[in-house]
């Protein structure tokens, strides 16, 4: 991230400022619980690639600091719906919103930020961005049903799970990318350029994600680990396990996959599998392959810092441990 922040550090302060700012609410709880999640960390990725791709087509103009901050509302509001469909505990190392005020705050307070993202919207001024935004919003809607269409699916396909990451996650940060074009003015081609750089890379996000789950430590991934598997989610690296295992291992594996509550010994069992039949490696290896994909779409830009800044951010959704 470094890269980034070298460049765009300043205006990322300015969109936390923003950020409370756009909070304001003659109910406290909004601000608090908004606050809450705000302030249990993160990168902040999806503004940071929505200044990026402004710089990279060459705006310098006061609407990109707001246009992020609505990018953040935005996945702010999905965090607080996920983790009240997810049951999760956690989320970033904290308890998560739910937990500290129940599922009902915690929908509704995501509905706001929602409502509030397309008042900002609005303010920017630009009817293609507020095309883009919106859009994505839907789609993001539509890939949360298909992925509880898709639990507990054990012949989920690769192609079908690549799906549902594109409108699950993939595509706001495709939108952040696409946002920032839009305000550079740049030309059809290189909004594309950067829509699907940005989808290519939350694909390899996500990916990470699914990876973390079966690997990294709770303190680490900042979220139960082995969450998405007691939760009957089908990823990636399970995907290609089921494709390899034995029937009495794929047996073994239905039956964490349909239980309400899982023991250490059943995902013990079941990343044994994972871990056995190459599953990691081949996340591993599905992750890269969209980066390097994703690092494709901006050969057409010229060589500058604010280039080597997206790139070195690609590389660090690869290496990143939470």
């Amino acid at each position: 991230m470094q890269p980034a922040l070298n460049i765009i550090g300043e205006d990322l302060k300015l969109v936390e400022l923003q950020f409370r700012k756009d909070l304001e609410s003659d109910v406290p709880l909004i601000r608090k619980v908004a606050e809450y999640v705000l302030s249990s960390g993160g990168k902040r990725v999806r503004p940071a690639l929505l200044l990026l791709a402004a710089r990279l087509c060459g705006y310098n103009d006061d609407k990109a600091v707001p246009l992020a901050s609505v990018i953040e509302f935005i996945h702010t509001a999905t965090l607080l719906h996920d983790d009240v469909v997810d049951s999760a505990t956690l989320r970033r190392g904290i308890a998560s919103a739910n937990t500290l005020w129940g599922n009902e705050a915690s929908v509704l307070v995501g509905d706001f930020l929602f409502s509030k993202s397309f008042s900002l919207m609005v303010g920017v001024g630009s009817l293609d961005i507020l095309r883009v935004l919106s859009g994505a919003t839907t789609v993001i809607a539509e890939g949360e049903v298909m992925q509880l269409l898709c639990t507990g699916e054990l012949d989920l396909t690769e192609e079908q799970y690549i799906n549902v990451v594109r409108s699950k996650t993939a595509i706001l940060m495709s939108a952040a990318c696409e946002a920032g074009a839009i305000l550079g003015k740049a030309s059809q081609s290189q909004q594309q350029a950067l829509a699907d750089f940005g989808m290519d890379l939350g694909i390899a996000f996500q990916l990470m994600d699914d990876l973390l789950d079966y690997v990294a430590t709770e303190e680490e991934f900042g979220k139960s680990i082995g969450h998405d598997l007691e939760e009957g989610k089908i990823t990636l690296p399970l995907i290609h396990t089921l494709c390899q295992c034995n029937d009495s291992e794929r047996a073994i594996i239905a039956n964490v996959v349909e239980q309400d509550e899982m023991s250490i010994d059943d995902f013990r069992a079941v990343s044994g599998f994972v871990k056995h039949y190459g599953g990691i490696a081949y996340t591993t290896d599905a992750a890269r392959f969209y980066i390097n994909k994703c690092k494709s779409h901006l050969d057409q830009f010229l060589p500058s810092p604010t280039l080597d800044a997206l790139l070195s951010l690609s590389d660090y959704v690869v290496s990143r441990s939470k």
